[in-house]
């Protein structure tokens, strides 16, 4: 049981810790310090949510489905990164990031939580890694023991989001100049627009 779960633990890092649209996104609002517990929870939780999913057999059918629409999934999903990108873009040339963390009331809940969703289930490769690629390897597992390795790769995910958001609400007191937001929501863009650039060509290979 303990092999078990710490296998889902180390997957669920490794798949989790790679600089992503999602993570981007956490550590923009832990650095704003804006609904900084919703948003992890949000994005801990739809990741627990596919896991669970794939290690009780969905993972066939989302792959068969991903595979047979690939093109307008990863399209979709790009289109979305790409204006999400140049969102940032423009909220670096306007220097508006700092402004926002000041005026906290500014973004409300709903609307984060939107966007997290767009940035969590928009992306084909949430469900490649989570749903497929997890509930695979719990197939190596016998019924018993792949509870526990899913509870393994979903404490990851919590442990990773959490950690990411209040880390960056730490430092969010020591950042607080126009220069460093402008260079943050320029990174973030870039991020942005390299994952859309990627998940197009994900698509056409597919």
């Amino acid at each position: 049981m303990t092999e078990a779960f710490l296998t889902g633990l180390a997957l669920g890092f490794s798949l989790i810790i790679a600089i992503g649209a999602q993570n981007a996104f956490v550590l923009r609002q832990g650095l704003l310090g804006q609904h900084v517990f919703s948003v992890a929870l949000f994005c801990a939780t739809s990741d627990a949510v596919l896991i669970f999913i794939g290690i009780n057999g969905a993972s066939f059918i989302v792959e068969q489905f991903v595979r047979e629409y690939a093109t307008w999934l990863f399209w979709g999903g790009a289109l979305w990164l790409f204006f999400y990108g140049c969102r940032r873009f423009w909220g670096a040339y306007r220097g508006q990031s700092l402004e926002l963390g000041v005026k906290q009331k500014l973004a409300k809940l709903p609307t984060t939580l939107l966007t997290a969703s767009f940035l969590t289930f928009a992306n084909p490769h949430v469900y490649l890694d989570t749903v497929v690629l997890i509930g695979t390897v719990s197939i190596t597992f016998d019924l018993e023991t792949r509870l526990t390795f899913g509870i393994g790769a979903a404490v990851a995910s919590f442990v990773f989001f959490f950690t990411l958001a209040y880390s960056a609400k730490m430092l969010s007191s020591k950042v607080k100049t126009i220069k460093f937001w402008r260079l943050l929501d320029l990174f973030i863009g870039l991020i942005m627009f390299v994952i859309a650039i990627a998940m197009v060509q994900a698509g056409n290979n597919f």
